[in-house]
């Protein structure tokens, strides 16, 4: 059984954040909340690396492991949904989560901060699939139409890689392989480290 998962190329990201941009906009998801980030370690430095983060779908979710009413489960195809219909919002996801991927619409207390809301692989929720319902709750249910979630399909550089694990492990092994130093470009050593002339 094939199990989607995300994979971000930090070698390839270059922090041009379309795919939280496209996400929020396909999902019209509420303003305040993203489910999908870029994160940037040593801005302006040299080691400068940036890296997309949602939920990553885990295979042994610790959000689903944590959830007292069972609002978080996982799919046959290992997708990490949530039912809004059943969230207490107790908040034990958002600690649970080390991606932080769980987020609510109100920033006051726990009980009062509404129902949690999280990044859906673009596979909707427990709704009929296209209904009016499920899109106002989760957003476009891109999956069902046999299409990969949108944060992948606009990333120009396809650091952002999306599908299957295996599929997506064997795409990542080969550019490793590949890659050989710096972004994996031809030329880089080159362009970037000339050698001392003498």
């Amino acid at each position: 059984m094939s199990r989607m998962k995300f994979l971000c190329d930090t070698d390839r990201c270059i922090e041009c954040n379309a795919c939280s941009t496209v996400c929020k906009n396909e999902h019209e998801v509420p303003w305040g909340m993203v489910r999908r980030r870029v994160v940037t370690i040593n801005d302006g430095e040299a080691d400068e690396t940036s890296v997309a983060i949602s939920c990553m779908h885990c295979t042994d979710a610790p959000c689903v492991a944590v959830c007292p009413v069972s609002t978080l489960y996982q799919t046959d195809l290992g997708i990490v949904l949530h039912d809004k219909d059943t969230c207490i919002g107790c908040g034990y996801c958002f600690y649970a989560c080390p991606f932080g991927a769980p987020q609510y619409p109100n920033s006051t207390l726990f009980g009062s901060r509404g129902v949690m809301d999280k990044c859906t692989f673009c596979a909707g929720g427990p709704e009929e699939n296209g209904s009016q319902a499920e899109f106002e709750k989760y957003g476009r249910n891109r999956i069902a139409e046999g299409k990969l979630p949108i944060c992948a399909e606009v990333c120009s550089t396809r650091a952002l890689l999306a599908g299957d694990g295996d599929t997506i492990g064997e795409i990542y092994r080969e550019r490793v392989i590949h890659r050989g130093y710096g972004s994996g470009a031809w030329g880089w050593k080159t362009a970037y480290y000339p050698e001392e002339k003498s």
